[in-house]
C-alpha cells in the first residue's frame, strides 16, 4: 500500500464561536462552518463530493447534504471515539488520494455546554457500543461513574509510579489558558488564569482538579481536504498532510484501560507516534508546535513521554514553570488554548489550530511553525497527524 504522505492537504477551515450557548441548532452550526470552510478555500458546495463525520454526531450526511446543496457525493465515512479528529482528517485524505472524491468536507458540531438539540443517531440509540457494556457491567459498580473518575485511575498510578507531584499539572492549564486568552474566538479570551487559581480549584476526582478538566462548550468546526495538486490552485497556503495514522492495540478501551500489565503510559499514543513520524520521515526535535489532547491536563506530560519529546516519567518536569511549553518555548503547546483554553470540540480545534500555525495566522503564532504535530485519543484508541507547509 502507497503513503498518503504529501499527497494531501487541508485547504479551507470554517470555525464557529466557542460558547456557552450558541443559540444555534448543531445543523445550523455545521452548515455555517462548512461555508466557511468554502469561502476560505474559494470553493462552492456543489465542489463537495465527500463527507467524513463522526459517528456520534446527530447531524448526518443527508441533512448537511439537503441544506448546503452538495448534490453528488461519491465518498462518505465515519470515525468515532475521542482519538477521531486526526483519523477523520486520515479517512478525508484516503479518500482524495485514491480518487474516490475530490474535495472531502470533514465536520463535527456540539452544544456541548447548553445541551440543546444534542442526540445521536438511531443506530447509537439502539444499541450500547462494547466499551460502554464494560464500563456499567465491570467499573461503574465500584464507583468508577464519570469519566474523570476512570481517568483519574490511570493517573493516580502514573504519579505513583514517577513520584510526581500532582500540583505540577497546574502549569498545562495555566499556560493552554493563557494561549486562549490571546483568542478571541475561545471561551477564556481575555482571561488568563494562574497558578493559585489552579491550586484553588475544587478536587473532582483525585488527583484530578476541575481546572484539569476540558471547558463544555457549544461550536461546530469544519475542514476540507483535498490533493495536493489541486490544493495549489485554491486561496490559502496548504497545510500538507506529510503523516497521518491511527492505533488501537488489544488491550485497548478508551480511557478505561485498566487491564494491561501497567496503566501509567499510553500504549496507542506511542505506537501511533512510531508510525506517524516513519511516515512523515522525521522526528520529535524537527516539530516545532504541538497541539496535544488537553481533554485532561495530566495526559499532557503522559503523551510528550509517549511521542519521544522526553524519557519516561519526565512529561511533568518538561511542563513545570510553563517555559518550555508556551509561545517562545522549546515546544509551544495548543497555542488557540486547546480543551483547556480555547473550549471542547473533541479536539477538532487542535487541527484547526495547527493550520493556522502553518499558514502563519494564529493568535499566538510560533515563528517557525514549519512543522506541526496534532495528536487525539490520549487513553485510547490514539491517532495523529504532521501537518507542513511545504512537500
Amino acid at each position: 500500500m502507497s503513503s498518503i504522505s504529501n499527497k494531501a492537504a487541508i485547504v479551507g477551515i470554517g470555525v464557529s464561536r466557542f460558547s456557552k450557548d450558541s443559540g444555534k441548532t448543531e445543523l445550523r452550526m455545521t452548515c455555517e462552518c462548512i461555508k466557511a470552510a468554502l469561502d476560505d478555500a474559494g470553493l462552492v458546495p456543489p465542489d463537495i463530493d465527500g463527507i467524513v463525520k463522526h459517528a456520534d454526531d446527530a447531524t448526518d450526511e443527508h441533512s448537511v447534504t439537503s441544506s448546503m446543496g452538495m448534490g453528488n457525493l461519491t465518498y462518505f465515512g465515519e470515525s468515532r471515539w475521542n482519538g477521531a479528529p486526526c483519523a477523520m482528517v486520515l479517512r478525508a485524505a484516503i479518500g482524495v488520494t485514491t480518487a474516490a472524491a475530490n474535495y472531502v468536507v470533514v465536520y463535527r458540531a456540539a452544544n456541548g455546554s447548553s445541551k440543546k438539540g444534542m442526540g445521536t443517531n438511531l443506530r447509537n440509540m439502539a444499541q450500547l457500543d462494547t466499551g460502554s457494556l464494560l464500563q456499567w457491567t465491570y467499573h461503574a459498580p465500584f464507583g468508577l461513574m464519570s469519566e474523570a473518575g476512570r481517568v483519574a485511575m490511570i493517573i493516580r498510578r502514573y504519579l505513583h509510579e514517577y513520584g510526581i507531584d500532582n500540583d505540577k499539572f497546574g502549569w498545562i492549564t495555566t499556560v493552554c489558558r493563557e494561549h486562549g486568552a490571546k483568542n478571541p474566538n475561545g471561551i477564556f479570551y481575555e482571561k488568563p488564569t494562574t497558578m493559585t487559581d489552579y491550586l484553588e480549584s475544587k478536587m473532582i476526582a483525585d488527583p484530578l482538579r476541575l481546572m484539569d478538566c476540558y471547558v463544555e462548550a457549544d461550536s461546530a468546526i469544519a475542514l476540507i481536504v483535498t490533493t495536493a495538486e489541486k490544493a495549489v490552485n485554491l486561496k490559502q497556503k496548504p497545510a500538507y498532510i506529510l503523516g497521518a495514522t491511527q492505533s488501537m492495540v488489544a488491550d485497548t478501551e478508551e480511557r478505561q484501560s485498566f487491564y494491561r500489565p501497567g496503566i501509567s503510559g499510553l500504549p496507542e499514543m506511542g505506537h501511533m507516534a512510531g508510525r506517524l513520524f516513519a511516515m512523515a520521515m522525521i522526528g520529535p526535535k524537527d516539530i516545532k508546535v504541538a497541539q496535544l489532547d488537553d481533554s485532561y491536563a495530566p495526559l499532557v506530560p503522559m503523551q510528550l513521554e509517549e511521542l519521544g519529546f522526553c524519557g519516561r516519567g519526565e512529561g511533568a518536569a518538561f511542563c513545570d514553570n510553563g517555559n518550555r511549553i508556551r509561545i517562545g518555548g522549546e515546544l509551544p503547546l495548543n497555542t488557540s488554548g486547546g480543551s483547556l483554553g480555547e473550549g471542547y470540540i473533541f479536539g477538532m480545534n487542535h487541527v484547526v489550530e495547527a493550520v493556522r500555525q502553518i499558514r502563519g495566522t494564529s493568535t499566538a503564532q510560533v515563528s517557525d511553525a514549519e512543522l506541526v504535530l496534532v495528536a487525539s485519543g490520549a487513553g485510547g484508541p490514539a491517532s495523529g497527524l504532521i501537518l507542513g507547509g511545504s512537500r
